[in-house]
């Protein structure tokens, strides 16, 4: 058995449900890529790839992160000829994709999904879309992502299993070539699997809205922007926009984001006072 993720903090928590079965022990592979933001034109081709590659490297050298550790640990494109790999060579290998109600997770999904048309039957979608879990106090709440959820509460997500449908082998694909075709920016998740493609200053609202006139470090400022988000994307993502807000003179970066989150500042753009004229 292979179980699918496709955040990283998702393989921690399914790795301490499967330790809680074992009907579900099987590897766990994470597919690392946001394919809910940046460009999507020929993604599956050698220049698309390259050109995808190139438009995170831009992001991610002026973020506090190292570009190249990063950038290396993230081929997914081997990821998935590995995974095609072995279901050609053990006809009994079951997949289970699991996917939260979030657009990173079903751009992951569509991506992923496009590639295995040959394994009709041994691919198994475990789609927690809307549903109700328990949370450490015992209450009730809709989680959007796999690791809110407790390890204990996939056991009874598993029973949600089911294969991937012969119609859904060719709607999904379909599906995704539209995206790829529209090649936006951002990418969002309307309700059940429908994606829609929107601006890259999509998000712009969410960090003008967290902002104030007051100086906040980095860190402090994407911890608010991130928890207001009702729509959630990446940190890096964000300090990009964040960067593109300060060229058009909305906000004010202050120090060296590439150095660490606590070694810049950013805040709203104080209106200037206006010169006194001196009437004679």
């Amino acid at each position: 058995m292979i179980h699918i993720v496709f955040q990283h903090a998702d393989v921690a928590v399914l790795q301490k449900a499967l330790e809680l079965d074992e009907s579900l022990q099987g590897d766990i592979i994470e597919i690392k890529d946001d394919y809910a933001v940046g460009p999507l034109a020929g993604i599956y081709d050698t220049e698309g790839y390259q050109e995808r590659r190139a438009w995170w490297k831009a992001l991610l050298e002026v973020s506090p992160y190292n570009t190249d550790g990063l950038m290396e640990m993230v081929d997914d494109r081997l990821t998935a000829h590995n995974l095609k790999k072995r279901l050609e060579e053990n006809s009994k290998e079951v997949v289970w994709i699991w996917a939260g109600q979030n657009g990173h997770d079903v751009c992951g999904y569509y991506w992923l999904i496009s590639q295995l048309n040959d394994f009709v039957g041994c691919i198994f979608i475990l789609y927690l879309n809307n549903l109700p879990f328990l949370n450490e106090k015992g209450n009730v709440f809709y989680p959007t992502t796999l690791h809110e959820i407790q390890p204990k509460e996939f056991l009874k997500a598993k029973k949600l299993n089911r294969a991937i449908t012969k119609s859904e082998f060719e709607t999904d694909p379909d599906e995704w070539s539209r995206l790829c075709t529209e090649n936006a920016m951002v990418r969002i998740l309307e309700g059940g699997k429908k994606i829609v493609s929107k601006e890259a200053d999509f998000y712009d609202m969410d960090i003008l809205k967290s902002l104030t006139a007051e100086w906040q470090k980095g860190n402090k400022a994407m911890h608010n922007i991130l928890l207001k988000m009702r729509i959630k994307t990446g940190d890096v993502f964000l300090l990009w926009r964040m960067k593109q807000l300060a060229e058009q003179g909305q906000i004010e970066l202050n120090g060296e984001p590439s150095k660490g989150w606590k070694e810049f500042e950013v805040r709203l753009k104080t209106a200037q006072p206006e010169p006194i004229s001196e009437t004679i």
